[in-house]
């Protein structure tokens, strides 16, 4: 099932193209990648794709609802609150899931929501198949490393049971192992039925993604901050062009 498909995107603005000319169809269980040196347009993108942003070209179409994982400056971790705070916090907001959607939501996402006043760390840990997770639950969100602000992003994004996760930058500031680590986990994600979209400047060696490359440096792309004003907060499917 296609959860999200994008035909001949783009974004223009006054400075010239974001990104240009972007085909992408991804189905729930399906890891793709979007890969591309910095100011490329990835965030735009995967903002776009997610709902969050604007496109000036071509068509969307996507199905259910999405979420974010980490993106910096839009969606990051709060620095006052703990990473199992975090969870905590997100569970009580979600709130049970409707007798009418638990047959559209992830098992696990649905015990997770449901065992949130008894271990509510450990529930959505195991949700999202990270129980090898080198997160802390005492650990602050300002004393995040890079890829435990990943991990946490992850996490937070599937206890919501969405259609399409999508994760920015997940390779900055890690390491080998730590890229190798994270390119499983999301496909664990992917496994789980999930249709995931995660930008990088590359995939990973042995990583199963689907990668679209943009940013070819012969087409003006200058980068775009998404600022948080301009987010929005209608996950609803749609349809745009």
């Amino acid at each position: 099932m296609k959860i999200v498909e994008a035909n001949g995107l783009g974004l223009r603005t006054r400075r010239g193209w974001v990104y240009r000319d972007v085909d992408l169809s991804a189905e729930a269980g399906e890891l793709h990648a979007v890969t591309g040196p910095p100011g490329s347009g990835r965030t735009s993108l995967l903002l776009a794709l997610a709902g969050r942003f604007p496109h000036t070209h071509g068509e969307l179409r996507r199905r259910g609802p999405a979420a974010l994982g980490q993106v910096a400056g839009v969606h990051e971790p709060d620095p006052t609150l703990t990473v199992a705070e975090h969870i905590q916090e997100r569970l009580l907001l979600l709130g049970p899931v409707p007798r009418r959607r638990r047959q559209l939501v992830p098992v696990a996402a649905v015990r997770a929501r449901r065992a949130y006043r008894r271990d509510a760390f450990a529930a959505a840990i195991a949700g999202a198949g990270f129980t090898d997770a080198p997160l802390d639950p005492d650990r602050y969100g300002r004393d995040l490393t890079p890829v435990e602000r990943q991990v946490l992003g992850l996490v937070l994004a599937s206890l919501s049971g969405p259609n399409l996760i999508v994760a920015d930058d997940v390779d900055a500031g890690a390491d080998a192992p730590e890229r190798a680590w994270i390119w499983t986990a999301l496909s664990r994600l992917a496994d789980q039925g999930y249709a995931v979209v995660a930008s990088a400047r590359a995939v990973e060696p042995g990583a199963t993604a689907i990668a679209h490359r943009i940013g070819d440096p012969a087409l003006p792309s200058p980068a775009l901050v998404a600022p948080r004003a301009a987010v929005k907060a209608d996950l609803t499917p749609e349809v745009t062009a």
